[in-house]
């Protein structure tokens, strides 16, 4: 494989080198363009990979990973167009273009999968969805989950389920920045330092997220194990039930969700 990257950004650079640190990938299989040399320069010496001149030096590529904003792919692909083999795999990370879009832009022939990534991919820790054009292959599917999955996890998904995955994890992230903000004034409310307050909060919700993913355990059970009859927890978990934290979350990712799918629509 020959992959070349539209778009040497965080998140380009951040899928490319966790594919390369997890041996999914050569360096020396990569080329990528972005229209500001620094952030080529960047791209290069993260990821070891080559920096091309232009969008013609991706011309020879059979995969192309499309990282530019949605306004600026079109012309990016435009250029492609004439000059790209006519036959590869495009992958797409890039907000709101659907498969039908990216094959009314792609060059001609090509497949098309379309991923919804999130930021925590730049440390390692993403969750992604993607779902592949009906001429896609396994090996296509393949080449996705292993890119994706080398900086978190990735799970193959029928496109409108798309939308569900950018309001949970796409958006959820700054939800959970701002639980632990939140956690971190209650902290300072009751005396702690405010740098002590954001580190106990931010460590808390890894952990208990870690606790999640490998016990296996539901979080209900987890919750049942820290919470002592007439104790703390249940204290504080009374006080946010009774202020509707969770059907808030529950809302916040509904309404995440109804928002893509109206720009999806756009």
């Amino acid at each position: 494989m020959k992959l070349g990257v539209i778009g040497c950004g965080k998140m380009g650079t951040a899928l490319v080198a966790g594919a390369v640190r997890a041996g999914a990938l050569g360096a020396d299989q990569v080329i990528g363009f972005d229209p500001h040399p620094a952030a080529r320069d960047a791209f290069a010496t993260a990821t070891g990979s080559l920096a091309a001149a232009s969008l013609k030096d991706l011309a020879g590529c059979d995969t192309l990973l499309l990282c530019t904003k949605p306004q600026q792919a079109a012309a990016a692909l435009s250029a492609l167009r004439e000059s790209a083999t006519t036959e590869g795999l495009l992958i797409s990370v890039a907000a709101g273009l659907t498969l039908e879009w990216l094959g009314q832009h792609a060059p001609s022939g090509w497949r098309h999968i379309r991923c919804m990534p999130n930021t925590p991919a730049l440390v390692g820790e993403g969750a992604a969805g993607f779902a592949c054009s009906k001429n896609a292959t396994e090996a296509d599917r393949q080449t996705a989950h292993d890119l994706l999955g080398a900086v978190g996890s990735a799970h193959s998904l029928a496109e409108p389920l798309l939308d569900a995955v950018t309001g949970l994890s796409g958006s959820g992230p700054a939800f959970v920045f701002l639980m632990i903000e939140a956690l971190a004034d209650g902290g300072v409310r009751s005396g702690l330092p405010r740098d002590i307050a954001l580190e106990l909060a931010a460590r808390t919700l890894r952990g208990a997220a870690t606790m999640v993913l490998e016990t296996g355990l539901h979080p209900g059970q987890l919750k049942d194990q820290v919470t002592s009859p007439a104790g703390t927890t249940i204290a504080g978990i009374a006080e946010l039930e009774a202020r509707g934290l969770r059907s808030a979350l529950i809302e916040a990712v509904t309404a995440a969700t109804r928002r893509s799918q109206e720009l999806g629509r756009s």
